[in-house]
């Protein structure tokens, strides 16, 4: 029987991940198709079943689900267990597994722009939502130490520090000593077209050469990229952290691993321009 792959959410129309994984599945000539199925919220149980029994080989999660999926799945990796929330779908011998690539896929993309980052960088996170979570678990995973998370609720970066033995501030506290950050990881989704414009953070205080990564991708630059860049930051937006992760969840359902490079500058052509 042909493979089908799938990634659901809420909206969904918006999503990026068809037009990656169907290019990847001609690419590498493998006979399966991957598409956008719409699961309205409180529906996550009813549509994990309805895949299961359709029989889709696989499928990525994304808001508003990536919580409230866990409880329908048989397995967890241990890092998507650790941050709670799972972006990807193994079916194996009907049983399903749970992993969470984002994390991971920041990880490699940020290794990737900027091979010379070095594990006692001193790492701002940006808020403390589940992306927040997801990459500061992978990078403490991937060998990194120091790590401050900010957010506007001192109390919910508080909770996020503790768990990673890491340190918390105000959003505010982090604007005064900015200059202390070599890596400084943006996860809200204030800049994101059709979302909250500007940016999250008063980057005036920005020490020349600090890393801005935004995950945002669209728009390719962000307002708190363009004033990173205006004040000699070296900027990343999302796009490799979204290819890198769509590629690990590739490999976990076919054990191919995709080309990345040409997917981010197609992706990066497709809206509409060249900049990190």
């Amino acid at each position: 029987m042909k493979k089908w792959f799938a990634v659901i959410g809420d909206p969904i129309a918006q999503s990026m991940s068809p037009t990656m994984h169907e290019a990847w599945l001609q690419q590498n000539e493998v006979d399966a198709s991957y598409i956008p199925i719409h699961v309205p919220r409180g529906t996550v149980e009813e549509a994990v079943r309805s895949l299961k029994t359709l029989g889709c080989s696989g499928w990525n999660v994304t808001v508003p689900h990536k919580e409230a999926i866990i409880p329908y799945l048989d397995e967890i990796d241990p890092l998507a267990e650790a941050m709670q929330a799972v972006n990807t779908v193994v079916v194996k011998e009907g049983r399903l597994h749970g992993y969470n690539t984002d994390g991971v896929g920041f990880v490699a993309s940020l290794r990737e722009t900027f091979p010379e980052v070095e594990a006692d960088a001193e790492i701002l996170i940006v808020g403390a939502g589940g992306a927040a979570k997801g990459i500061s678990y992978a990078l403490c995973r991937d060998g990194f130490r120091n790590m401050t998370i900010a957010n506007r609720t001192y109390e919910t970066a508080e909770q996020l520090s503790d768990q990673l033995n890491a340190s918390a501030m105000t959003l505010s506290e982090a604007e005064q000593q900015l200059a202390q950050f070599d890596i400084i990881v943006q996860t809200t989704s204030v800049g994101m077209v059709h979302s909250q414009e500007g940016s999250p953070l008063d980057v005036s205080r920005l020490k020349r050469g600090t890393i801005v990564a935004d995950i945002i991708y669209n728009p390719l630059q962000t307002e708190l990229m363009k004033q990173a860049k205006a004040l000699g930051g070296k900027t990343m937006n999302g796009i490799g952290m979204f290819v890198h992760q769509g590629a690990i969840a590739f490999q976990h359902w076919l054990d191919i691993q995709p080309d990345t490079e040409q997917m981010t500058a197609r992706i990066r052509q497709q809206l509409g321009g060249n900049s990190c």
